[in-house]
């Protein structure tokens, strides 16, 4: 059996409302709540589970979503339709901008819980060590 990452605990203040906002974003499914999570799987089977937990507890993640040049399009329609605040680079010093690194395409921006959301067309291509 080879290693793969089954699913991660995401931290929020509304675990529903973060859940909806998210999959809402990406094109996705929320699925049913169990015990303290809502779920929301990705195509390769990863889970992000979404528990609430006290605001000052929170301590802010990063989330990157590899996406299709068309997921890209529409899920960016849908951030500049809510009228999300979204940045071309992870420190929110490019608004309204998004990046073309790797030859992609890739924007930042905040869900409810303050965690830095991440989406691009292409991986990030790193030099071999």
């Amino acid at each position: 059996m080879s290693v793969e990452l089954n699913h991660t605990i995401v931290h929020s203040r509304d675990n529903r409302e973060s859940a909806e906002f998210l999959a809402h974003i990406l094109g996705l499914e929320v699925g049913a709540e169990w015990g303290p999570f809502v779920p929301v799987d990705t195509s390769n089977k990863v889970t992000l589970d979404f528990a609430t937990i006290a605001p000052e507890s929170i301590v802010v993640q990063h989330y990157a979503f590899l996406v299709s040049d068309e997921e890209f399009d529409a899920a960016f329609e849908r951030i500049r339709r809510a009228g999300i605040t979204y940045f071309a680079d992870p420190h929110g010093r490019q608004p309204g901008e998004i990046n073309r690194h790797h030859g992609g395409r890739g924007l930042y921006f905040m869900d409810p819980a303050g965690h830095g959301m991440e989406i691009i067309t292409r991986p990030y291509e790193f030099p071999e060590q």
